[in-house]
């Protein structure tokens, strides 16, 4: 009997499975498409999203299948103009990370699937589910002709969600009255090392991205609201040669294709009972901007690990947090991607900082303890380990438990299950010789700082009993005596 039911085997719901299984919780992941999604729909990879996979074990093998972003090409009246969608920023050692990465969403989809099969666990294609009940001790799931039961259940079955559905819960917004369409193209006469697009900020727009690392495009444009729209290799062909006027421009084969209405809403709720919504199933942003999949994934990171909290202990009431946290990052983006949309019809696409996802943060949540920098993302550092080794404190914080770090603290507190101690100082096994630890996270001595597992600050403080209180209160078992 699975402990979690993870419905929908997308980015959302394999990221929770993997951090499940790194927990060692039961659950079972299943999906009614009878296999895996073959499209690049979400490609764009964002800064913060890059330090969740290096968590989850995989960032080598996502950069090595992606790519930069190409430079867009603009073609207008006057010739072609060449322009950077995003300017290339030098990583520093409190974000290693500061450029997105483009990966089809295919491509990032097989990686965590070949993750979560080293873990031990596979996906369960053309498993449905048709419904669920519940009650305070668990849910009942009906997947094809199986009743299956659970402690809790979580949607992330996309923005027709059946799972929101029988919840019975609200998903108000707007569509914004743009259709479009997107496909995997296979194509001759464009040369793949720029994103090409004609037409900008017209409903005739169309535009032809090298996806990195493979030798496909993804052809996107606008569409009238109503009609038929021909998406077959000769349909693209055409289209193409009528809305650039060249007809050199020859697609040979199309991999995947889908019609949509951009639109954004949000769920009035995360959670019923013991049933939780994530991704597309929560919210649904337009395109601009790459946020909907990098939403997606950090409301799994965030949801997995209280989930199996909660499962060994932890209070109940951890679970509340979730919603607290995510939904106001989620109307946050929606309010981002709608306005870069309105941008990017006047000067293009462009894509600032405030896209990375870095500066996003939990300071209003009830698990936000004190300290100035509490409830946000906490910062990388380069240190060196008591034997003269360099280690990086990501590397510290890449376990499946709470980390907790004394700045040249004259006691340490003792063990629990579940918190990894690290201290500086004369007795400590860190050295921050080159005083990045101190200035990223303020710190003077005897200053602590406690890490949540999802690597967000959880408080800092002078004052050990602070620390003592939160970790009691969190559910972090002190040692028998």
């Amino acid at each position: 009997m699975p402990e979690v039911i993870i419905a929908g085997a997308g980015p959302t719901g394999l990221v929770l499975a993997i951090e499940l299984a790194r927990r060692g919780v039961d659950f079972l992941l299943v999906d009614k498409a009878a296999r895996p999604f073959a499209g690049s729909r979400g490609k764009g990879i964002q800064p913060r999203t890059l330090e969740v996979f290096e968590d989850l074990g995989v960032l080598d093998r996502m950069v090595a299948a992606g790519g930069p972003y190409p430079p867009q090409r603009l073609y207008a009246e006057d010739g072609p103009i060449d322009r950077r969608i995003m300017e290339h920023q030098e990583p520093t050692p409190a974000e290693p990370y500061r450029d997105g990465l483009m990966l089809p969403q295919f491509r990032t989809e097989i990686i965590l699937r070949d993750r979560l099969a080293e873990l031990g666990h596979a996906v369960r294609y053309d498993h449905e589910l048709l419904g669920f009940d519940q009650d305070d001790s668990g849910v009942v799931a009906r997947i094809g002709e199986a009743t299956v039961p659970a402690r809790y259940l979580v949607g992330a079955d996309g923005g027709s969600s059946v799972v929101r559905k029988t919840l019975g819960i609200g998903y108000p917004g707007r569509s914004l009255g743009i259709r479009a369409f997107v496909a995997d193209v296979r194509a001759d006469g464009l040369p793949a090392d720029v994103w090409h697009t004609w037409n900008e900020g017209t409903l005739r727009q169309i535009a032809m991205c090298p996806l990195a690392g493979t030798e496909l495009f993804q052809c996107q444009g606008g569409l009238p609201l109503e009609g038929e729209v021909d998406l077959s290799a000769a349909g693209l062909t055409a289209m193409l040669a009528d809305r650039t006027g060249h007809s050199g421009i020859v697609v040979r084969e199309v991999g995947w294709a889908s019609v949509y209405m951009m639109g954004a809403r949000l769920a009035d709720s995360y959670r019923g009972g013991r049933v939780f919504l994530a991704g597309d199933a929560a919210h649904v942003h337009p395109p601009t901007g790459g946020q909907g999949l990098n939403t997606s994934i950090q409301d799994a990171y965030n949801l997995a690990w209280k989930l199996a909290a909660v499962l060994r202990g932890a209070p109940e009431a951890m679970l509340d947090s979730y919603e607290a946290e995510r939904r106001p990052i989620a109307e946050s983006v929606l309010g981002l991607s709608t306005r870069l949309l309105n941008e990017a019809e006047r000067r293009g696409m462009r894509r600032e900082r405030e896209a990375h996802q870095l500066d996003l943060g939990y300071p209003l949540s009830p698990m936000t303890g004190p300290g100035p920098m509490a409830g946000y993302r906490a910062p990388d550092a380069p240190l060196t380990g008591a034997a003269g080794r360099p280690v990086r404190l990501f590397q510290l914080l890449a376990r499946p438990c709470w980390t907790l770090i004394g700045y040249e603290v004259p006691n340490v507190p003792a063990p629990r299950a579940g918190l990894s101690i690290h201290t500086t100082g004369k007795r400590g096994d860190l050295v921050d010789d080159g005083g990045h630890l101190r200035q990223a996270y303020g710190l003077s001595p005897g200053d602590w700082v406690l890490i949540r597992p999802d690597g967000y600050i959880a408080l800092t403080s002078t004052d050990p009993a602070d620390v003592e209180t939160y970790l009691d209160q969190a559910g972090l078992r002190r040692p028998q005596s």
